[in-house]
């Protein structure tokens, strides 16, 4: 029977920290681009809306070098505001954490934009009417009523973010027991003559995670069905 070591069960505890730290960081800014560009009409708004979605598109290690090259010690904000704060984020699980929420934040905007969009305009209208400012309306009304987008947003960013490889290797490297997320150790093992095995058992826990997330989605999208 297959056994994991120390390093392993440190790689799926860090996934799982990383996934959920980054979801919860994006998750305000993820509702103010979306509420942006459902309910707001400015120029550049195309242009937002081209940013947004560009990591969907982009390979991801192309997003992991262009965080390197801004994020580290030569880069716009590594050198001019990390630096001066002491702050070091390469090659730590920070930089992990943020190359997951550049690479799933697309999926983010578009759950909670759905959600958004599926709200009913009369009611944005009747809050409006009866005296309530746009921060009102939006923490009553919208906000509520776009509840189901920002669960599903989570849940689908959290889920991308247990598989996230090509940024998280560029920009936080391959290091057991601070870096390893699941995917990282899986490659380890895979290039390993006799890592085969270890590498199928991983394979098997991020499988069961993402099954258990998206089944979880899944429950959750139908109670919320029947709520309504």
């Amino acid at each position: 029977m297959l056994a994991f070591s120390h390093s392993d069960y440190l790689a799926i505890l860090l996934s799982l920290k990383v996934a959920t730290v980054a979801t919860i960081l994006s998750l305000p800014f993820g509702f103010a681009v979306a509420y942006l560009m459902t309910y707001r009409k400015f120029r550049g708004r195309v242009l937002l809306d081209v940013l947004v979605n560009l990591p969907l598109t982009l390979p991801p290690v192309v997003i992991g070098y262009l965080l390197l090259l801004l994020l580290g010690k030569n880069g716009w904000i590594g050198m001019w505001v990390l630096q001066p704060l002491g702050i070091h984020i390469i090659f730590t699980w920070k930089a992990a954490v943020i190359a997951t929420a550049v690479v799933g934040f697309p999926l983010m905007v578009r759950s909670i934009r759905t959600g958004m969009e599926a709200i009913d305009q009369r009611l944005i209208e009747a809050s409006r009417t009866l005296g309530a400012g746009p921060l009102d309306t939006i923490v009553t009304v919208i906000l509520p009523l776009s509840c189901r987008g920002l669960i599903a947003g989570s849940l689908l960013m959290f889920a991308r973010g247990l598989g996230e490889f090509g940024a998280t290797i560029i920009v936080a490297g391959n290091i057991p027991g601070v870096t390893q997320t699941i995917p990282l150790a899986i490659y380890e093992y895979v290039s390993s003559p006799s890592g085969d095995a270890m590498a199928i058992a991983l394979c098997v826990v991020s499988v069961t995670i993402s099954v258990a997330v998206l089944v979880f989605h899944e429950w959750l999208g139908r109670r919320m069905v029947k709520v309504d």
